[in-house]
């Protein structure tokens, strides 16, 4: 198996750098969390195509991230207060789908030999548990938390030339006037604008103003940086979206 080594994370205090979580780029990626659905997808399958790996290994929760330098997916299994975390080297000019593939098919291999000389299930996940480094302690960085996540048509907000990040601002009520201002001086029908274009910007503009005043918020379930394996309804969940 290569060799597993600690990854150090540093935080700073430079202006954060917004990555795709399924590929990495940094390419044209603004504030959003994808590159592109497509590359998010991929992701999702090939961390649900290898859901057998987990659901062998007696998974309660798992995260899967990666860094620069290497993936990351830290399992904790059920009755267990250890988190075991397994790291493996990124391959140059591969994704961390791929990697992570990689990662899978060796820890897959290594549980089927040691099944198939012990006919023994629980020896085989007990070997591949002994490959990966123990994080006692740390049960809340699989356990995924609750978030409270505001629920707006994105569409409105396109409409109105709107960037969703604002919407957490407490100027916002004047944030969305002072768009739709703009937006009536670029669209009226009388200043030889598109009626139909006017008509939806008019309707942003109303449905926004009443989610100002009475903003719905629904509880998510998750990480805002890390995908992660619910057990109970085993399968991978993208990162939130907040």
């Amino acid at each position: 198996m290569p060799m597993i080594e600690q990854q150090i994370v540093r935080k700073t205090k430079e202006k954060k750098v917004y990555r795709c979580l399924s590929c990495g780029t940094t390419e044209n990626m603004g504030r959003r969390k994808y590159c592109s659905p497509e590359c998010r997808q991929k992701l999702r399958f090939k961390l649900q195509a290898r859901v057998g790996l987990v659901q062998a290994l007696n998974t309660r929760y798992a995260t899967f991230y990666f860094s620069d330098e290497m993936i990351i997916m830290d399992i904790l299994p059920y009755g267990s207060n250890e988190i075991f975390s397994f790291l493996y080297p990124r391959s140059q000019g591969k994704k961390p789908a791929e990697d992570f593939s990689k990662l899978a098919n060796i820890l897959g291999n290594l549980w089927w030999e040691e099944k198939k000389k012990t006919n023994k299930r629980y020896m085989a996940s007990k070997k591949v548990l002994s490959c990966a480094q123990k994080k006692p302690g740390a049960i809340e960085e699989v356990r995924p938390q609750f978030y409270s996540i505001l629920t707006l048509k994105k569409q409105a907000l396109a409409e109105l030339k709107i960037e969703k990040h604002q919407i957490k601002f407490p100027e916002l009520k004047n944030i969305i006037k002072n768009a739709y201002r703009k937006q009536v001086k670029a669209h009226h029908p009388d200043m030889g604008g598109d009626a139909e274009r006017f008509r939806k910007i008019q309707q942003a503009y109303e449905n926004l103003m009443r989610w100002v005043e009475n903003p719905k918020i629904k509880l998510r379930r998750g990480f805002p940086d890390k995908w992660f394996y619910d057990g109970e309804k085993n399968r991978w969940i993208q990162p939130l979206s907040l």
